[in-house]
């Protein structure tokens, strides 16, 4: 980064109109390989173009570097011929670092916002920050009475840049522009890009997501295997939230981890993500690898609350339910529950068959023989069904999403990459039933949890919420 950059200010390093141009890349490679019909031209193109991207969201700092992150999971090979790749490999180092803000301007955040130095509210204070991502850097400290606690330090200016991405037509029009040039035409994404955007602008409200966290700890109390961190209120404030610190390997030695261990890890997080809008109406909305803390006895911490949404009783009930459906194979009551549910509307032709088989793909692994293992043909298969819909028959193009379900197909997606990465073997079929209340437990994880939910009293996912 430049020196000449004003301190506190997100900088840019392209110009908005040089990233939509690039959108219309496509025919730049049209041209390339007719012109010289070398494939490897048009790779090197693509890897080109791949880098500037990838330099352009890390250093954004907003809106675009965010979409890169949620980007970088997805198995790009499996679009297509492969051509989004070099775009996919160039943006997988924006998942855990991007480049961070000073030491001293850590500081004086942290003073600004507190109202106190440093060296008043901690002990202690790492000046290099453990990890550094979109909206804020995480630097570890301690507490005057010993504690030791995880410092959110929200980047200058990020929350005024992320307002004006969001309000920039021309920057969501071009994103969306790029998907539907690598995957075909897509359905009408209006209402979806407001209900993300309502999600992100809750990400820079370090308040709510405060608020959240309190929400998940208070859920899951005493849980067995899942675990949250604790607010610290007198050292947060706007840009600052403080939590108590989660030990545990971060992804990149978990993935090197012994196996049985991924396995138990995979289950784990299956059942958070999964299970919190089960047994409570809300989910954890960035399921990222970077945000969970492997535990070498099998639990798994959660450190990111930013995205968080809460369904009503009628629309969760109505997911577990159309979710029931597929699982049972029960074919009418599933249509009706997609039309119920704003997944169809009255003038789709989409049939009970056509919708079962595309849900066949959606859920693939808890249709399956269990236990099941998740391998790259699990992401490329999730992948297929949810982005790549250039066929003219793709049930995705008689489905109206509603703005409500928009994050659950990043909960797929992501879950699918998480496990597979992992190369996790687990009875997926299992957690679901018995959080759903349909089956007793049949796993080790499975009857700790279901233990635990009993203990707590809190309803299963077929249960009336309302009633609870």
């Amino acid at each position: 980064m430049s020196d000449s950059v004003p301190r506190g200010r997100v900088r840019r390093t392209m110009p908005l109109a040089g990233f939509t141009a690039r959108a219309a890349g496509g025919r730049v490679v049209a041209a390339l390989r007719a012109k010289t019909g070398d494939a490897g031209a048009v790779e090197k193109f693509h890897e080109r173009t791949a880098e500037r991207y990838a330099e352009l969201l890390g250093h954004s700092k907003g809106v675009l570097m965010k979409a890169g992150q949620m980007f970088s999971l997805i198995d790009a090979g499996a679009v297509g011929g492969g051509e989004l790749s070099p775009y996919q490999r160039a943006l997988t180092r924006l998942q855990a670092d991007a480049p961070p803000m000073p030491p001293e301007l850590a500081r004086e955040v942290v003073q600004a916002d507190l109202g106190r130095p440093v060296e008043r509210v901690f002990a202690e204070f790492t000046h290099e920050p453990m990890a550094a991502a979109s909206i804020g850097q995480v630097h570890r400290a301690i507490l005057p009475d010993g504690r030791p606690v995880a410092v959110k330090v929200q980047y200058p200016g990020v929350a005024e840049a992320i307002r004006a991405d969001l309000a920039n037509t021309e920057l969501l029009t071009t994103v969306i522009r790029f998907a539907s040039a690598a995957t075909g035409p897509m359905p009408d994404l209006r209402q979806s890009a407001r209900e993300i955007s309502a999600r992100i602008t809750e990400e820079i409200d370090y308040r709510h997501e405060a608020a959240n966290i309190t929400a998940f700890a208070t859920l899951y109390r005493d849980h067995p295997f899942i675990r949250i961190p604790e607010v610290v209120p007198e050292a947060s404030g706007d840009r600052v939230l403080t939590m108590s610190y989660l030990d545990g390997l971060d992804w990149a030695a978990a993935k090197h981890a012994d196996q049985d261990l991924k396995n138990t890890w995979a289950e784990a997080i299956s059942r958070m993500v999964t299970g919190s809008y089960r047994h409570a109406s809300m989910f954890h909305a960035d399921p990222h690898p970077g945000n969970y803390r492997f535990g070498l006895d099998g639990t798994v911490g959660f450190v990111d609350f930013g995205c968080v949404k809460v369904l009503s009783e009628s629309l969760r009930r109505g997911l577990v339910e159309t979710l029931r459906f597929v699982l049972d194979d029960d074919r009418p009551a599933l249509l009706d529950s997609m039309r119920a549910n704003g997944f169809l509307t009255r003038e789709s032709a989409l049939t009970g068959d056509q919708a079962y088989q595309w849900w066949e793909q959606v859920v693939h692994e808890l249709l399956e023989p269990q236990p099941v293992t998740y391998s790259p043909e699990t992401i490329g298969r999730a992948v297929r069904s949810l982005l790549d819909v250039r066929g003219a028959e793709h049930p995705l193009r008689h489905l109206s999403v509603p703005p409500d379900f928009v994050f659950f197909s990043r909960l797929n997606l992501s879950m699918n990459a998480v496990f597979a990465a992992l190369g996790a073997t687990f009875d997926a079929r299992s957690a679901v039933d018995d959080m759903d209340g349909a089956a007793e437990p049949s796993t080790e994880l499975g009857k700790r949890h279901v233990a635990w939910v009993l203990d707590r009293g809190l309803p299963f996912g077929l249960d009336d919420h309302d009633a609870a």
